[in-house]
């Protein structure tokens, strides 16, 4: 089927319809809704995360946008020539500031569209919410490579895919050969608690897009 992003009252998961619902009576200004994918479905590469968080992509309506994740990804996607523009993290805050971020020959989404509780989404959400990835990746014609951001994003793009878990298993900086020349790459998610702790720095998290540029064309 042709890619469709959920509508703005999907209504497929209950629990994350009754945080949703709780969310837009208590705030009000926020999106609270699906978050749709960002950049051109021509794009040769899709970036996959687990979820929008409460405060970053749930509120401000774009992924990785409003929390610290994302200032490591942008960065990251233009130091590599795959983003141009001003990347405004808080449009509340710097609203004088244009945001002019435009994404070039990528795409990021997410496993699960929705702000989950705690950030968790149960395995029948991420299941629920597949057709989703399903569509958006058959309507991705140039695709040559997907990073998946985490473990959940690794398995939810195999499982979109068609193939099972164990077919690949999950290891920061790895490369799994998903045939017709393309590759699955995957990294720890670029979330604060990562790399605050250490577990993923901007130096490893770039190693894993300069792995894949030549891939890129």
């Amino acid at each position: 089927m042709s890619f469709a992003e959920p509508s703005r009252d999907c209504p497929l998961c209950p629990r994350l319809v009754g945080l949703r619902t709780e969310l837009r009576a208590k705030f009000p200004t926020w999106s609270n809704a699906p978050v749709p994918s960002f950049g051109p479905i021509g794009a040769k590469l899709l970036i996959v995360g687990l979820a929008p968080g409460l405060k970053g992509a749930n509120r401000t309506g774009r992924p990785f946008t409003g929390d610290y994740a994302g200032d490591l990804l942008y960065a990251t996607l233009k130091k590599f020539g795959l983003a141009k523009g001003e990347f405004v993290a808080d449009r509340e805050d710097r609203a004088w500031i244009p945001d002019t971020l435009t994404l070039m020959n990528v795409r990021i989404a997410n496993a699960v569209r929705c702000l989950p509780p705690e950030n968790k989404p149960t395995p029948k959400e991420a299941a629920t919410c597949r057709p989703f990835l399903v569509a958006e990746l058959a309507d991705m014609k140039n695709l040559r490579a997907i990073v998946a951001l985490g473990r959940v994003a690794h398995d939810a793009a195999l499982a979109a895919l068609g193939r099972k878990a164990s077919a690949a298993k999950f290891a920061h900086g790895a490369q799994h050969d998903l045939g017709g020349g393309r590759v699955l790459a995957d990294s720890y998610h670029c979330s604060r608690y990562n790399t605050n702790t250490g577990r993923l720095t901007a130096e490893m998290f770039e190693a894993v897009f300069a792995a894949l540029m030549p891939k890129l064309g």
